[in-house]
Parts: C-alpha cells; structure tokens; sequence
C-alpha cells in the first residue's frame, strides 16, 4: 500500500508559503533569517542610496538581475570582497531575490541626458563620451547608455555612484581583485587607464545626478 501524498504536499505548500513571505525590508533594514547576513541598511542606507563618504555604492535602482548575479559572484568568490561575500554566501535565495526586487523598485536620482554628441569638457568628460580610442579604449556611454544611467542587466549605471566606489572598481579591474566580467571587458579598459583618469572619470559620473554623489 503507497504512502499517503498528504505529508508531502504540506511540506511543499509549507515551503511555497515561506518563500512567499520573505520581507524584504525586513531582511534589508534587520538582516537575513542567517545572523551573518548582517542588515543592508547599514552600509548602503536607509533607502539604499548608498553611502558615499565610506564608498558603498547605491543600490536603489539597480537592475535585480544585475545585482543577483553580483550576490551570486561574492558568494562563489568570483568577486571578491571581505564585507560582501560572507553576507551573500548567509543570504537564502529567497531573501536575494526578495530585496533585490526590492531595491529595483526604488527610484534612481534624476539625471541630466548626456550624450556622445555633447562637446566634452576636460579629461574625465572626454573619456565618458568619446573614450580614447588610440588605446582601443570604448566610450562609458557607449555600454552604460547616456550619461551613464545603466542599460539592462549587464551595465549597470555610474551616474548617481560616488566617485570613491567608481574608482575603487576601476582599481580593482585593473589589479585582477575583480574580474567577474565575462569577456573581460573592463578589466582591459581599467589597465589602460591611468589613475589621474580613473579619478577624473569617476568624478565626472558621480557629479551627473542631482543629489550630487561626488559630495
């Protein structure tokens, strides 16, 4: 005689249930079901804008499916980070998809259409809108979209990041600290920059919204 199926549809509807209620404010202002996925809330702000004096770039705005895999790459170690990766690898896939839903949903801070038709003003200008191309180095705008606002999943938005974390990235691109890219795309970019124009091309980015990130 089978087993009654009773037992295990109730663990199935148990299990439905609690992915259905995962809060995700409540995981992003007091951390995960797991004490080592600390509060988001601490680092990236109130309302995920991030916190620029310390570096902590925003997340209000950002694709979902961008910031999974991000998530996805700290917990693998593909991206490194001491702070990030033990809370992604104690975060539940449940909770990731809950707060970066979340975060998505928040609006980003205005910014002002810029584009490669705009004449450039100095060196960090220049590199965003006309790139230099006697490095084989591409304009920002040209993945990231006009005045670097993102464009889908895969190029995230620098307009509206502060220039602390626009640089530290680049840095690390172009030391191998970060190579999560597929085609290694930035990490070639980053090693042809200089440090006067990494600093100069953060700037220019964290400069573009309206809150002004580079303060």
């Amino acid at each position: 005689m089978k087993a009654p199926l009773w037992p295990l549809a109730g663990l199935f509807l148990a299990v439905s249930v609690s992915a259905q209620t995962v809060d995700p404010m409540t995981v992003y202002d007091k951390g995960g079901a797991n004490p080592a996925a600390v509060a988001c809330a601490f680092c990236h702000g109130a309302q995920g804008e991030g916190m620029a004096a310390a570096g902590f770039p925003r997340l209000a705005g950002l694709s979902a499916e961008y910031m999974r895999k991000q998530l996805a790459d700290f917990r693998s170690g593909a991206r490194a980070n001491p702070i990030m990766q033990p809370i992604a690898a104690a975060l539940s896939a449940n909770e990731a998809d809950a707060v970066t839903t979340m975060l998505a949903s928040k609006p980003p801070p205005h910014v002002e259409r810029v584009d490669r038709t705009a004449l450039p003003d100095g060196p960090g200008e220049a590199l965003a809108l006309r790139g230099a191309w006697a490095r084989n180095i591409p304009e920002c705008v040209a993945c990231h979209g006009p005045s670097g606002q993102g464009v889908g999943d895969a190029f995230p938005p620098l307009a509206g990041q502060s220039a602390q974390y626009l640089a530290s990235q680049l840095t690390a691109w172009r030391q191998g600290s970060r190579n999560n890219d597929p085609n290694d795309l930035m990490g070639h970019i980053a090693r042809s920059l200089t440090e006067e124009e990494i600093n100069a091309v953060s700037v220019y980015f964290a400069g573009l919204t309206d809150t002004g990130a580079a303060k």
